[in-house]
């Protein structure tokens, strides 16, 4: 007989639900003010705990942005499974772009690291996060794979490019120019990304 797991103590509670708040508020100061000019006094801050309590829970600021990361690859794969898996893969990788474009638009993922170098070789050591981006990128890779034997992408084109095309669109500038010009919606915004990622621009 399978036992039901052990409740949580209120104090267990209060930690992870403090945990997120600081991911949640870490994810805004990124996404605000970058990596390096965000420092832990201004997650202390914007949480509203003291400096040492925010230590209780992330030991460094490279600790607290690879967790951040880690669980933006974690949604980012949840986005994925919840895409229904009988679509044509094309469509697949469409919606995922889609879904992960808009999360930007709406302040929900930070442009990184792509920003910052600093950010980069924390990350590259960061054994859990370099393992959750090997499997998404191996989750992308067999929707690739699919694509094409469903003749849903260019021979020629290699699997390497397009999942790195793919990568590099999510962390696109062209996004934060076209939303601060104000002449095309989110939605239209995201459809035309979208659109010349996998169609391009020829007529």
């Amino acid at each position: 007989m399978n036992l039901p797991p052990p409740r949580k103590s209120f104090r267990e509670t209060q930690f992870e639900l403090r945990e997120e708040a600081i991911l949640d508020a870490t994810n805004r100061l990124l996404g605000d003010k970058g990596y390096e000019a965000m420092s832990m006094d201004d997650i202390a801050t914007e949480v509203g705990i003291a400096k040492g309590s925010l230590y209780k829970h992330f030991e460094s600021k490279e600790a607290l942005a690879g967790a951040v990361m880690v669980r933006l690859l974690e949604q980012t794969r949840a986005a994925l499974a919840a895409i229904p898996s009988d679509r044509p893969a094309i469509e697949r990788l469409e919606a995922l772009l889609r879904w992960t474009l808009s999360q930007r638009l709406s302040g929900s993922v930070p442009h990184l690291p792509s920003t910052s170098p600093a950010l980069q070789t924390s990350l590259m050591s960061n054994r859990e996060y370099m393992d959750s981006l090997m499997t998404l990128s191996d989750e992308i890779g067999e929707m690739i794979q699919r694509a094409r034997a469903e003749g849903a992408i260019r021979a020629s084109l290699r699997d390497e490019f397009v999942l790195y095309t793919l990568y590099a669109r999510t962390c696109d500038p062209t996004l934060e120019f076209l939303k601060a010009g104000g002449a095309m919606s989110d939605a239209e915004i995201v459809e035309q990304m979208v659109s010349a990622c996998f169609r391009g621009m020829a007529a």
